[in-house]
């Protein structure tokens, strides 16, 4: 197997020591990709080379920047069977999965493109006679982008789609476990024409992560961190970042809540429900973990999910003949598993599923789970959804908010006014009114609050948090001093 190099000024490299690691197919146990583990020595030279890039590629012109971004898209979505392939292969995604990460992702990069002619400023009216006094937006400099491996195509082009629009260059830290399919990205946006330097890749055997990350978040040039991934590392970046004074756009764990008020329309709830709950076996920061539903109409609700549920049949990936695939390592497996047999041996009702053969795993409904068993409040990250069952409109906002994470939510009712109301009294940065948890576009403010993180990425959300708000003027005519 081709050792995958680090990509630094546009080069392939090893290591600088020669060292690799492996990532393997969870399903298989076979080598998925052998890779290079960057040196700290060789992460400082990608943060060298990004920020030797910076001042030409903050200069460039916006046309030629967008150029470059919507080139990356077709160059990305020409990929699609490698990113289909390497997605099986790495995280055990099934092919419709990779072939949605690959669509949103080019969305995104078209986006970026268009926001090249967006980063605007203002002027504001000053107190000093004569004086022009201007709010301008410039680009930070070096952007360290890290993405995890669940949506590996959507969130690793999101991390450094928006930095390259604002004229910054960047540095991705690939994840360990789908780096194979993280320069997929890389290769598509230097194909597109990309300059030496401006985007550079450094991947890294699992042990090196903190060490790699701390020496890339330290470097003078890196001037922005942005991390999606899980609330305990992301806890280790911000307390990284704010060690070096480097602002942090972070997104990170959720536990999804999914109202269901007593008017819902239930075939759409449900429908809504287990495409949220189960989409990606779950491994989704959006997914629905909890369904709060109003007891007057839980039975039929349950008796409905759980047919639905049967149906989704989970099997490997590379076969193409099952809805679901493979969690992404046995380690999950083992997790998911425990918290369901916890859920049970306290008293929830196992409506369907809960079986599982390796790192393949049913998909599973809880009925009656209550704040006594841990899937209540951990993050299962798996094919699994607990129902709760409250007795009125307050009791479900109070259980929905009961979660020390607040990224996405959902609410269904017919009467659109009082949905309304309720999603107002969520904690959430993203609420859906008869949606799913799982929706994301490229414009639209992405991110959370409490434990799920802060800062937004997309549209101009992501403007603000990639560039420097700069406070300029201009004299014309004579100052006062008053010495």
């Amino acid at each position: 197997m081709t050792v995958l190099g680090l990509k630094i000024n546009n080069l392939d490299q090893g290591a600088s020591d020669g060292r690799t690691f492996s990532r393997i197919n969870p399903i298989s146990g076979e080598v998925a990709s052998e890779v290079a583990a960057a040196s700290l020595e060789d992460a400082r030279q990608a943060a060298n080379a990004a920020a030797k890039a910076f001042p030409a590629w903050a200069a460039t012109g916006p046309g030629a920047r967008r150029k470059i971004l919507l080139a990356a898209a077709d160059r990305l979505q020409a990929k699609v069977d490698d990113f289909v392939a390497a997605m099986a292969a790495e995280t055990g995604a099934t092919a419709g999965w990779a072939m949605f990460n690959v669509g949103l992702a080019a969305d995104m990069l078209r986006e970026a493109a268009s926001l090249t002619t967006q980063i605007s400023g203002e002027i504001i009216p000053s107190n000093r006679p004569g004086s022009l006094a201007m709010g301008v937006r410039q680009a930070a400099g070096v952007v360290l982008s890290i993405a995890p491996w669940n949506a590996p195509v959507i969130l690793g082009v999101r991390s450094l789609a928006t930095p390259l629009a604002c004229g910054n260059t960047v540095v991705m830290k690939t994840s360990e476990i789908c780096p194979r399919t993280h320069r997929l990205i890389v290769d598509a946006l230097h194909e597109a024409g990309l300059p030496e330097g401006v985007l550079n890749a450094v991947s890294n055997a699992p042990e090196d992560a903190g060490a790699i990350v701390e020496a890339l978040i330290a470097h003078p040039a890196v001037r922005r961190v942005n991390f999606t991934g899980s609330t305990r590392v992301g806890r280790i970046v911000a307390e990284t970042a704010g060690r070096y004074l480097k602002p942090a756009l972070l997104e990170l764990g959720g536990k999804a809540p999914l109202v269901v008020l007593d008017d819902a329309d239930i075939e759409q709830a449900v429908a809504a429900a287990a495409f949220g709950a189960y989409m990606n076996q779950g491994q989704i920061c959006m997914s629905t973990e909890r369904i709060v539903v109003d007891d007057s109409i839980a039975d039929g609700f349950v008796e409905a999910l759980a047919a639905k549920v049967r149906t989704l049949k989970a099997g490997d990936p590379r076969r193409g003949d099952t809805p679901l695939g493979s969690v992404v390592d046995a380690s999950a497996a083992q997790r998911i598993s425990a918290l369901v047999q916890d859920a049970i041996g306290k008293g929830a009702v196992l409506a369907a599923g809960g079986g599982a053969d390796g790192t393949i795993v049913e998909a599973t409904l809880l009925d009656r789970v209550t704040p006594a068993m841990r899937i209540y409040g951990e993050e299962s990250f798996g094919p699994v959804v607990s129902v709760v069952r409250v007795g009125s409109v307050d009791e479900a906002v109070r259980v929905a908010n009961d979660t020390e994470y607040g990224l996405s939510a959902a609410v269904f009712g017919r009467d659109v006014s009082r949905a309304m109301s309720v999603a107002r009294r969520i904690e959430s940065g993203i609420c859906h009114i008869n949606g799913p948890t799982v929706h994301d576009e490229a414009q639209m403010p992405f991110g959370g609050v409490k434990d799920s993180g802060y800062g937004r990425f997309g549209g101009k959300a992501g403007i603000a948090e990639f560039t420097e708000l700069r406070w300029i003027t201009i004299q014309d005519g004579p100052i006062h001093y008053p010495i």
